[in-house]
């Protein structure tokens, strides 16, 4: 898990957030597929692979995101 973090912390921040943004929020409309894939995992319809993938696709630079502010904030 060490390697990891150091991996994380490697990665400048405003990379991570830029790169959260652009996907979380991609496209832009008519909703962000982010936002459509966790309806659909919280309505049990996330099903298909293409779905599943959708929904790693654009949630895991969120996810590193908060993965590398919350390892920050326990250093402090």
């Amino acid at each position: 898990m060490n390697k990891f973090k150091r991996f994380l912390n490697s990665i400048p921040l405003f990379h991570l957030v830029l790169i959260s943004a652009m996907l979380g929020l991609a496209p832009f409309v008519p909703e962000p597929h982010l936002l459509e894939k966790l309806k659909m995992l919280v309505a049990g319809e996330l099903v298909k692979a293409i779905d599943i993938f959708d929904l790693l696709m654009h949630g895991t630079p969120l996810v590193l995101l908060v993965l590398r502010l919350t390892w920050a904030k326990e250093e402090d």
